[in-house]
């Protein structure tokens, strides 16, 4: 139980790495609470958790809107008090030409990949530096460092995401609270089978090239997510875990 009488919060916990990292939480003893713009799916894994007997909160939030966040994350806290953990992992895809990708496209994407993760450490690292005690982990992505063409918003967007924890470790690091992030590679989430889908092709090239003949779950990523947010991880800081299965090792 090594999140035992925590209070972690994730966004974009109501399905694919998210949902898992809200499940594994609550079964290493955390209080979890979760948000996400997807309001039935939110309120349907709550309730199913809750009947297992665990301590979840749902609440409905755009991370890419500051006020709808801080309205979540207040109305979260007078039930479960500060967080003490907070998992970065809303998130969408966006694939673009430079070129024709408009002002409004950029600004809608990026606040919801980019800017949120600035969003929650404004809203948890008052209660945490007055704790002198907390953890934030963000979900990148290997595309921080390898990507596909037409995907410079998504690569963009989580190689800032690096960049901001290093400096958050720096400034937070004093004040006890850690910052790290994971990047995920090919792992099966609704969001990637969507992609699979509109190109078919890329499953199969996709399967080619993973050194262990597999691609991840989303319960593999989210236990690397508990670790990081466990005080097991007390000395891991401005840290990116990649969890891949070796793809980034990978020449071609």
């Amino acid at each position: 139980m090594k999140l035992n009488d925590q209070h972690i919060f994730v966004t974009g916990g109501a399905d694919g790495i998210g949902a898992a990292i809200v499940l594994d939480a609550v079964e290493q003893g955390a209080r979890v609470s979760f948000c996400d713009v997807s309001v039935d799916k939110g309120n349907q894994y709550a309730q199913l958790l809750r009947k297992k007997g665990h301590k979840v909160l749902f609440h409905e939030a755009d991370v890419g809107k500051f006020d709808s966040l801080k309205i979540a994350h207040d109305a979260l806290v007078a039930e479960f008090g500060m967080v003490n953990g907070v998992v970065n992992n809303a998130g969408i895809n966006l694939g673009a030409d430079p070129v024709t990708l408009t002002d409004e496209e950029w600004e809608h994407f990026m606040g919801i990949d980019f800017k949120s993760v600035w969003h929650t450490a404004k809203l948890v690292l008052p209660a945490m530096r007055e704790a002198h005690k907390g953890s934030i982990v963000s979900i990148a992505s290997l595309h921080a460092r390898m990507t596909f063409p037409k995907y410079f918003p998504y690569a963009g967007a989580k190689a800032g995401i690096i960049g901001l924890t290093h400096n958050l470790c720096l400034d937070e690091g004093p004040k006890g609270i850690r910052v790290n992030t994971v990047s995920p590679g090919y792992t099966l989430t609704p969001l990637l089978e969507e992609w699979f889908v509109k190109l078919p092709e890329k499953r199969t090239e996709s399967m080619a090239v993973q050194p262990m003949g597999r691609m991840g779950k989303p319960s593999e990523i989210a236990k690397v997510v508990t670790f990081l947010l466990s005080d097991d991880a007390s000395f891991v800081n401005g840290s990116d875990f990649l969890v891949d299965g070796g793809l980034h090792a990978r020449f071609a």
